[in-house]
Parts: C-alpha cells; structure tokens; sequence
C-alpha cells in the first residue's frame, strides 16, 4: 500500500482549521500530521511535523503567508498550496514559490464541496511538485536575443506569417506564463492565453502582467478583437474561442459547461485556434496537472500550426505538457527561459 501524503494545515482560524483538517483525513490518500495557527507556528514545527505539503493562508496576525514563503521556505523547499480569500497578494504568493491556490468557500454548502474537490486534487498532484522559491519579479526582463539577428534584435517586420499565439497553462501557470510574456516587446501577434483560474482572479492577474509586461495585457470580453500588441487572458468560470471575424480574429467569452474537466479550458482555447488560424498559429502549452490541451495541441500541429512544450526539468508540475508530447502534438520541447527565443526565431522565419 502506497505511503499517504503528509499533510500541514496552516490558517489562524481554529473554525475553519478544524473543518478543513477534518475533511482532508476523510480521504485515504492523506494523513494530516498537525497544523499550524500561524505561519510562525508553522516555521516551528516544520521540522517536527516533516509534512509532504502544507496549506497556507496569506492573511494572518504576525508573520504573513507571503513573508512565511519568502523568509522560511527557501531554505526548507516545501510544496504550499494557498488556501485564502479573494486577494491581490496571492499572486506575490505564487511568484515567491507557493505552487496552486484555491479559494476558500463561503457557507453555501455546494460552494464548500467544489473547494473540497478541487484542494484534495491539488494537494495530491502538489505533493510531488518542484516549487521554485524565488524573490517575486522586479527588474525589467532582459531584451532577447535571437543568433543570426543583425544586432540580436528582432527585425520590425516580423512575424508576417503568423496571425496569433495561443498559450495554455495550469499549476504554477502564474508565474511560468510571466516569465514568458514579459521577455516580448511591444510589437507582437496578438496572443490568447488559458490558464486554469477561478472567477475573479483573473482580472487581477491581467492587472498584474499588464504592469509588468510591454505588452497590453487584459481579461478578455465577449467580442475583444485579436490584434498586434494585445494579450487577452480567458475570464476564469467562462470559455474562450477564437472566432474568424472578417479578415481578422476576435474571441468568445461564453457561460458553458467544463471541458477536459476545466473552465476556462485549454483544449477548448487550442481547438478554436486549429480550426480557424491552422499553420498562421503558435501553441505554448506550459507547466500543469492533468491533460487538458494537449488533445487540442494536437490538432493544432496536424492543422499546421508551430507547437511548442514546456520541457519536464522546468515544469512546477509535468503534466500537460508531458501528455502533449506523449501523443505527439508539440513540435519543439524546451526549458521554460528558453520558450520566448524559441517563439521569437519561428516568428523571424515566418
């Protein structure tokens, strides 16, 4: 019989603590091996308890989550999936190395199921992750350099050949998808990303890469147009398409059901793309559990379209690239700094 995952719970609510320790003990894959009531309790007993990943709240009375992962953890690597309230903070989580978030519930009692399915999947496919604890991103990223260019910059009149570049991510997305993004300059196709996240956050997320990046970056609309410049992030609880409009492409921001187990869902995004750009498209499908793109990368490649994986060395979690590979839909593998060289010499050939 396989060995549980040991589990840590960390929040200063002893309500909320005790309901959540009970729950995960209810499933056989886990043992919770103690909590902490805040993060300094947790950096006490961290060495006592030697759980396989932990819970972590960001909002509590002393030391912070955030300053627990950023003091604490990088000389104790440890996989944290944050369990918090709707707050801009989680994502100085996810970028000082916690590796997924959920959203704690409220008291409607189909709310507290969904939370509970989606944490236990979390913490089972967490347990194995490769968390990178890292100062969150301050410095503007370095210009790319592409051999062969005159000067190493990229030529003004690039890319003619293709009209946008789709990207997909999951479980350490976040921060996988900004180290990406934030390496292009101004002048791009129009990109459309999918990254599984909740309603809610994804508006502050595309707040966050539009500070951050050189491109404009927002939370997509039902009808946005794809242009040169713009990056549109799928509103997370919607699914996003990419829909021929005229001589150009807009998206489609639609209430539906779940596909490949997710909305917004990568497939969903990459199988709108293989239909209506074909060989004028990119894919990028980035770090995350499970298998949602990679059907849909497929049929980008077979459309025509330059697909490119995340390799497993750089990966939070090898999960969806890894299943694009095994079926065969990514042209190119590549370790996640090396991505935007990768996406800017097909761009120069195009």
């Amino acid at each position: 019989m396989a060995r549980k995952i040991r589990v840590m719970v960390t929040d200063d609510s002893v309500v909320f603590r005790s309901w959540l320790m009970q729950n995960i003990s209810t499933d056989p894959r886990f043992e919770v091996v103690g909590y902490a009531v805040n993060a300094l309790d947790a950096k006490n007993k961290l060495p006592v308890l030697n759980p396989d990943i932990m819970t972590l709240d960001i909002e509590m009375p002393g030391m912070s989550g955030l300053d627990f992962l950023k003091q604490v953890l990088p000389g104790r690597p440890l996989p944290v999936i944050l369990v918090s309230s709707l707050n801009v903070r989680v994502f100085d989580a996810l970028s000082a190395g916690a590796v997924d978030f959920v959203r704690k519930p409220g008291a409607d009692p189909g709310e507290k199921e969904r939370f509970l399915s989606s944490l236990l999947a979390k913490l089972a496919v967490g347990a194995n992750a490769k968390p990178r604890f890292t100062p969150p991103i301050q410095a503007a990223a370095q210009p790319l350099r592409i051999p062969g260019m005159q000067g190493g910059h990229m030529p003004t009149n690039f890319g003619s050949g293709i009209d946008l570049i789709a990207i997909g991510a999951s479980t350490g997305g976040t921060e996988a998808i900004l180290e990406v993004v934030r390496q292009f300059p101004a002048k791009m196709p129009g990109i459309v990303i999918t990254q599984h996240m909740p309603a809610g956050f994804t508006s502050m997320y595309a707040e966050r890469l539009n500070r951050i990046c050189k491109l404009e970056v927002k939370e997509a609309c039902h009808g946005d147009k794809v242009r040169p410049g713009l990056v549109l992030l799928a509103p997370g609880g919607l699914q996003m398409r990419v829909v021929k409009m005229g001589t150009g492409y807009s998206v489609s921001c639609t209430e539906e059901g779940k596909v490949s187990g997710h909305r917004p869902s990568v497939d969903v995004l990459f199988d709108s793309v293989a239909m209506h750009v074909k060989n004028r498209a990119i894919g990028v499908i980035l770090t995350g559990m499970g298998a949602d793109g990679a059907a849909g990368m497929l049929r980008m490649r077979k459309a025509g379209a330059y697909t490119i994986g995340q390799d497993k060395e750089t990966c939070v979690v090898y999960g969806m690239p890894m299943e694009a590979f095994k079926i065969g839909a990514v042209c190119t593998q590549a370790a996640l700094g090396s991505i935007p060289q990768v996406v800017m010499a097909k761009l120069a050939k195009a």
